[in-house]
């Protein structure tokens, strides 16, 4: 097995854990509030916490719920409502499923490049023969992942 492999394996069993956090939706009033509400916190309590104005809480929560706060002050927060604040990306699919796609794609075009020349010279390749060698050109891409897999084209 290649390194590449074996790393995204590893990788894919710890992604394995978060998986069901996609159903997880973000209360309307955001976390820090859902949080702070839920101790019984004022935002002046949270702010004296913090060492900030309340306004400087209120403009936080805002930020929160349009993607703009940033992770240091989302850390910084969660550590005074007693809380770790969890970051990280949750695959739609699993990664192998992504990079096969992505190869697919490749092989099509590599292939069809190849087909149309063939075509020139009249030597066309029969469905079945397409097939496998579309396969093998996917298992080549998946198990080197060149350097212009990603590159947009």
């Amino acid at each position: 097995m290649n390194r590449k492999r074996l790393i995204r394996e590893q990788l894919e069993a710890t992604l394995q854990h978060f998986r069901p956090l996609r159903r997880v939706n973000t209360p309307p009033k955001g976390w820090i509030r859902a949080i702070r509400d839920g101790l019984g916190m004022t935002a002046r309590q949270l702010a004296g916490r913090l060492g900030i104005a309340q306004q400087a809480v209120a403009r936080i929560e805002k930020d929160e719920l349009t993607g703009s706060v940033t992770i240091k002050t989302m850390q910084r927060i969660a550590a005074c409502l007693d809380c770790e604040f969890v970051y990280g990306f949750v695959p739609c699919s699993c990664l192998e499923d992504t990079i096969r796609k992505q190869a697919q794609v490749l092989a099509a075009k590599r292939l069809s490049m190849a087909s149309h020349t063939m075509l020139l010279e009249n030597q066309v390749l029969s469905d079945k023969e397409n097939e496998k060698v579309l396969s093998q050109i996917v298992e080549e891409l998946v198990d080197t992942l060149p350097s212009y897999f990603w590159d947009v084209t």
